[in-house]
């Protein structure tokens, strides 16, 4: 069975950075492609950023310069790494995991507010 545990969200002031982290169980993950999205209120589920198996990342034109994707196979975990946030990219966030099927976390709240 495959789990999505996501964390590292909070409160931050616009400027800041935060790292959010999702350890993923289940033996597939280094040869799944790792993704994360968000959702703002009021508005649709929109992609972030994703990383390959191989590491090719892709980034949705939003984050590009502030946002960085990693994982660790070895510790079966994707990091988002935001750094100049923005009031904007105030949303929950969840991890992704495309293998045979699409597999979701929880969600972890971000909220970047004065």
């Amino acid at each position: 069975q495959v789990r999505l545990v996501e964390s590292g969200g909070g409160l931050v002031q616009p400027g800041g950075s935060l790292r959010l982290s999702c350890v993923v169980s289940g033996r597939i993950f280094s040869r799944s492609v790792m993704g994360w999205y968000r959702q703002a209120p009021g508005k649709q589920r929109g992609f972030v950023a994703n990383i390959g198996s191989a590491a090719s990342t892709k980034y949705a034109d939003s984050v590009k310069g502030r946002f960085t994707i990693s994982r660790d196979n070895a510790k079966s975990t994707v990091y988002l790494q935001m750094n100049s946030l923005k009031p904007e990219d105030t949303a929950v966030y969840y991890c992704n995991l495309a293998f045979e099927g699409f597999y979701w976390g929880q969600g972890t709240q971000v909220t970047v507010s004065s």
